[in-house]
């Protein structure tokens, strides 16, 4: 079993920066793809970033191009999620998720349905 754990989150005026952080129990974290989506009140969840095994593949959805920087840091288990000028849109709970079916390295994942473990997410509220 995977446990993923996120932490960071928090309140944050317009324009400022957070960093989310997602540790994961698993031994063998380096081997799989991770990524982060977001869920506003009574919206669906959306897919936000991806970061492949190695870190040499990323991808954005459109409206945080620019803004947030997803990494990782394979000696610590851990990926995160680095966002800068903050709009009152970016309010939602994110979630850190990895893929454990997957295997194609290239392969970008940008579905919730292509990862099979989730943390409990954490709150990021940007006010204007």
């Amino acid at each position: 079993q995977v446990q993923l754990v996120e932490s960071g989150g928090g309140l944050v005026q317009a324009g400022g920066s957070l960093r989310l952080s997602c540790a994961t129990s698993r031994g063998t974290f380096n081997n799989f793809p991770m990524g982060w989506f977001r869920q506003a009140l009574a919206r669906e969840r959306e897919f936000v970033a991806f970061i492949n095994w190695n870190g040499g593949r990323l991808f954005y959805t459109s409206t945080v191009k620019g803004r947030f920087t997803i990494s990782r840091d394979n000696a610590k288990n851990t990926v995160y999620l680095q966002m800068n000028s903050l709009k009152p849109e970016d309010t939602a709970v994110y979630y850190c998720a990895t893929s454990t079916f997957i295997t194609d390295p290239t392969r970008i994942l940008s579905r919730a349905d292509e990862y099979d473990f989730w943390g409990q997410g954490t709150q990021v509220t940007v006010s204007s």
